[in-house]
């Protein structure tokens, strides 16, 4: 129904859907007022809100569409509010028709809306203990339960492979032999407890060393279940191999771009298993960009094609070996994949 009527819009601005009857019946004078909540000589673009009141008028209309950020909205008043979410200053496209019966008219006016940067979920790991029940839950076992890719651990949910200890989320991967793995470690997931579609997303993580150690911070599709991946679509924000060290990876994997074949971007970072780094993207319906301590480095180009509009949930692990993470370091004995915060900025 978009696209229909986004090409309506386009095609038929004239406003006379049948030129041969009375134009005395078509809407006319149509005028789009936008209010922004707000507004000063110091904030000419708003109080940060993003609220916006809306008053669509035109002489002879029985009803108003409007497009907005690719939400129809429908009104016989002409009367509504809507609260833009994307941070910082953007200019949006506002479409209107104006219609009585199946005569109309059209017409778009450009706003320019501030909306200031607020955190709107986190976990800072400020609790000692397991990691919060509210917000995470743990997947246990090896590949054999749905995932994997040759990797050699067995993830668990006791406190020798995850814990938060003194404003730190820890998972450590361990050499020792666990219900037939030679490796421990932990997967905890926001599965069915919090998923966003869209914002700032930022991690700040100390990444563990050794060779065949693949830590990942990343995100899969709330649709998972129901249609498989990679239909559901993945969001790698950082991945490290601890066998090509302190190469960071950015990576999305959707259908035809799965495995190896993923849509992905990389940059050396000195020390990144030594100290804490920011690993973040900025994710919206045109683009998801990829930062490692704010500095760019990988630019995906969204469009409605791919899964990369819907909710997303997270999961942070650290898996040994694998197709991606290589061979594991005869000396290697364990390694922990630190994370100080994860915080989502509307």
């Amino acid at each position: 129904m978009l696209f229909i009527f986004i090409s309506i819009l386009f095609i038929n601005c004239s406003g006379d859907s049948d030129s041969g009857e009375n134009q005395s019946d078509t809407p006319s004078n149509l005028v789009i007022n936008a209010d922004i909540v707000g507004t000063s000589v110091a904030n000419p673009n708003g109080d940060g809100s993003g609220l916006v009141n809306f008053n669509v008028t035109a002489d002879n209309a029985t009803s108003y569409k409007v497009l907005i950020e690719g939400q129809t909205i429908n009104s016989t008043t002409g009367v509504f509010s809507h609260t833009f979410t994307q941070s910082g200053t953007n200019t949006y496209t506002i479409h209107a028709s104006a219609y009585k019966g199946n005569k109309f008219i059209s017409s778009t006016v450009n706003i320019t809306v501030y909306v200031v940067s607020t955190v709107v979920w986190s976990d800072e790991f400020n609790t000692n203990g397991a990691p919060d029940s509210s917000k995470w839950s743990y997947e246990t076992g090896t590949g054999n339960n749905g995932w994997g890719n040759n990797e050699l651990q067995y993830y668990t949910n006791r406190p020798e492979n995850v814990v938060v200890d003194n404003g730190v989320l820890k998972i450590t991967a361990k050499r020792e032999t666990y219900n037939g793995s030679a490796f421990t470690s932990a997967r905890i997931v926001t599965k069915d407890r919090y998923s966003v579609k869209y914002g700032k997303i930022e991690m700040r993580a100390k990444l563990p060393a050794g060779g065949g150690t693949w830590p990942a911070l990343w995100m899969l599709g709330n649709n998972i279940n129901s249609v498989g991946w990679p239909a559901c679509g993945e969001i790698d924000i950082m991945e490290h191999v601890g066998n090509d060290l302190n190469k960071i990876h950015g990576t999305l994997h959707y259908p035809n771009h799965s495995g190896g074949n993923g849509v992905s971007g990389s940059v050396v970072v000195p020390g990144v298993t030594t100290s804490f780094h920011l690993y973040s993207i900025e994710w919206d319906a045109s683009f998801i960009k990829f930062y490692v301590d704010n500095q760019l480095y990988h630019t995906f180009n969204n469009n409605n094609e791919t899964p990369f509009n819907n909710p997303f949930f997270f999961i942070f692990n650290c898996a040994i070996g694998g197709n991606f993470g290589g061979a594991v370091d005869p000396n290697f004995t364990s390694a922990t994949l630190e994370v100080d915060y994860v915080r989502v900025y509307n």
